[in-house]
């Protein structure tokens, strides 16, 4: 019988979607093969500190949280700048980190520059991708550099925003826009705007998230459809699945993701015409390989009324909630849950293998290499 894999499961972080990391992790955790893996917890509060094992898997297992996170406190030094360095190694011998942490902190590239740090396997993209992924801007300087379709936009900043107006940004994109915080997942800060007192409170309540903030254009009535990729050098495309939300909402907010879903509804597997099918699958793995991404993602799309499709964004570590649509439409493609977590898992083990081949040190011909030495 072959050894389990130790597998560290992060979730919780410091970003709005904290409880939904939580429900990711526990969905996660319940499809991973017990005799396959040895799995232990650790969560990171909301103020960012990191709970080791003992005292992660007892809010995972439903004791308060907020009683638990004072009670770990008081256990440690908040002075020290170690300190979540100290409750991962808690834990000793750890196979691979799979991060559930969404938003700041997980999708931003600051939890994998700490993996790398440790030298170990992990889930999902790299330092450099997760960041440029997760940056709206800088995800649309890409896409444009590769061609692929996606809405215009301005892009403001805290020491421009008052040379831009509403009438400016209208004549540029039409009187509807959206306004959107550069960095931040789950329609935190988005608002649509019609006329210039939106757009000038909209602004406002943006810039409280990022220093960079997006004014984009609206595509009228749009279809809005969603994509899963799984792989690294080859990745592999599920059937599309939509999201049709309700008139009143108007774009699909932050509580139909994770608050009220009742009047929103899937449509798995989606069927559209094999024209446009085609494009989103194509333009997803573009902008997939453009931005460099691994092991996973989730790419969202608008397809206008006239039947043209438009990259919104991608999600480099797509919820597993109930209402996830990343999971589900694999299930709907042949991949159940379970299977899911094992390739996700394998992919992470693969792009660890390879990347190891790689000397990042330089020497002189015919001289050893420095830091080559195994001490295993």
């Amino acid at each position: 019988m072959s050894k389990k894999l130790h597998i560290a499961l992060l979730f919780g972080g410091n970003s709005s979607e904290h409880d939904v990391s939580k429900r990711s992790a526990h969905n996660i955790y319940d499809a991973m093969s017990k005799d396959k893996y040895d799995v232990s917890l650790f969560m990171f509060t909301k103020e960012g500190y990191l709970l080791n094992h003992e005292y992660s898997k007892r809010i995972f297992d439903g004791e308060d949280e907020d009683a638990v996170v004072d009670e770990y406190m008081k256990t440690i030094d908040v002075s020290d700048p170690l300190s979540n360095i100290k409750a991962l190694s808690s834990v000793k011998n750890i196979d691979l980190f799979y991060p559930v942490i969404h938003g700041n902190l997980g999708e931003d590239g600051t939890i994998q520059g700490l993996f790398k740090l440790l030298n170990k396997p992990y889930v999902g993209s790299n330092v450099l991708s997760s960041a440029m992924a997760f940056d709206k801007d800088i995800t649309k300087r890409i896409l444009n550099e590769a061609g692929i379709r996606n809405t215009k936009y301005i892009l403001v900043t805290d020491d421009t925003v008052d040379s831009i107006s509403y009438t400016e940004a209208a004549h540029q994109l039409g009187s509807t826009m959206f306004i959107k915080p550069a960095n931040q997942g789950s329609s935190v800060g988005i608002h649509k705007v019609n006329n210039e007192e939106e757009f000038d409170e909209a602004l406002k309540d943006a810039f409280q998230y990022d220093y960079k903030v997006l004014v984009e254009e609206c595509i009228n009535n749009p279809q809005e459809i969603e994509i899963s990729i799984l792989g690294n050098e080859n990745p592999k495309t599920s059937k599309l699945g939509a999201v049709v939300v309700p008139k009143e909402d108007q774009f699909y907010t932050y509580d139909n993701k994770f608050v009220d879903a009742s009047g929103v509804v899937f449509e798995l597997p989606i069927k559209l015409d094999k024209v446009l099918t085609n494009e989103i699958t194509d333009m997803s793995l573009r902008a997939y390989k453009a931005l460099g991404l691994k092991g996973l993602a989730r790419i969202d799309f608008l397809v206008s009324e006239d039947g043209v499709p438009y990259l919104g964004e991608p999600n480099t570590l797509p919820g597993f909630t109930n209402i996830s649509l990343y999971p589900q439409m694999w299930e709907v493609s042949g991949i159940d849950y379970s299977t899911l977590i094992d390739k996700i898992i394998e992919y992470a083990l693969a792009e660890f293998e390879r990347n190891s081949k790689i000397s990042h040190a330089f020497t002189s011909l015919g001289k050893e290499k420095v830091g080559t030495k195994n001490y295993n």
